[in-house]
């Protein structure tokens, strides 16, 4: 129960700290060596951890970089790998795919939750190791399934996030009073959220987040359980977040949601990235014109790696 409570804790005030990964080797993977894409894939993310400091193609340092080479619950069975994630400041990322594509998997691997993680992250350009203790406040983290405290009402939930923060009590009264009059739970400072519905349950997880202003955003399924209100307030949250130079890496199945909020987009599909960059260059790699919808590169895209895979 008490370890049960630990790991709660670390969600519930988002200040998972990126820990506990290892170093990539270069070892090849035997079994897959007749593939001979796998193996040039391999190839090229071998030259990948010496980017950490580099500039994007963009010409913008990268926030967050993360060369995955294989993740999941135990060694020999990975569920994803040879991706890489990159997310610039003030940049909205989609990670998309079908359900049991990898997606959670990946948010999960970041925050230094899985058991099994061949990875190297950096963060500023830093490698991950030399980052620092500014990086245990820079991230925040929205689950896809809301985790609240039984004991603590909603307000008791802030202070505590607060508190772990460093906030002090008129950042805190600031911040949250506002929050909570966007979010329309004013009235349910001193309820319990273990008794809310799922939707002000998933209004609390934002709260929490929103109320850190951290550097990056890691939201997985963001608009479950949200009315259409809260999904309009949410979308306003990030892009006044943007402003400020916040970014955010969400999965979500809510495609036309994504196409209007994210600046690029990573497809994962059977465990590797199908397609990645901007809608335009998923639609050319879909073999779409310009103007193609998220939705039906997604489709086509999905579709190619299914028939590969059989």
């Amino acid at each position: 129960m008490a370890t049960d409570e630990a790991a709660n804790m670390t969600n519930e005030t988002n200040l998972t700290n990126l820990a506990n990964k290892q170093n990539m080797t270069d070892k090849a993977d035997t079994a897959n060596e007749a593939d001979l894409t796998d193996k040039a894939t391999r190839e090229n993310m071998a030259d990948e951890p010496n980017k950490g400091n580099e500039e994007s193609e963009q010409g913008s340092p990268s926030l967050l970089r993360a060369v995955i080479e294989e993740a999941g619950y135990e060694a020999g069975h990975p569920i994803v790998r040879n991706i890489v994630l990159d997310v610039r400041s003030g940049e909205r990322v989609g990670l998309i795919g079908p359900n049991g594509a990898g997606k959670s998997t990946l948010m999960k691997g970041l925050l230094g939750q899985l058991p099994h993680w061949r990875a190297q992250v950096y963060w500023r350009g830093e490698e991950e190791g030399n980052a620092g203790e500014g990086l245990h406040s820079a991230i925040a983290y929205i689950p896809e399934q809301p985790i609240v405290y039984e004991r603590l009402t909603l307000w008791e939930h802030l202070v505590l996030a607060a508190a772990s923060a460093g906030l002090s009590e008129d950042e805190l009264n600031e911040r949250a009073d506002k929050l909570l009059r966007r979010f329309r739970l004013s009235g349910f400072r001193h309820h319990y959220p273990v008794k809310f519905s799922k939707g002000m349950q998933q209004k609390t997880m934002l709260i929490v987040a929103f109320l850190l202003k951290p550097d990056l955003y890691l939201v997985d399924e963001p608009f479950i359980g949200l009315d259409p209100g809260a999904v309009l307030e949410l979308i306003d949250a990030l892009e006044e977040e943007r402003s400020r130079g916040a970014a955010v890496l969400m999965t979500t199945h809510v495609l036309d949601s994504a196409e209007r909020m994210c600046d690029r987009f990573v497809l994962v599909s059977d465990g590797g990235a199908a397609a990645s960059g901007t809608l335009e260059e998923i639609a050319k790699q879909a073999g779409f014109g310009p103007d193609a919808r998220l939705f039906d590169c997604f489709h086509r895209l999905a579709s190619r790696e299914d028939e590969v895979e059989a």
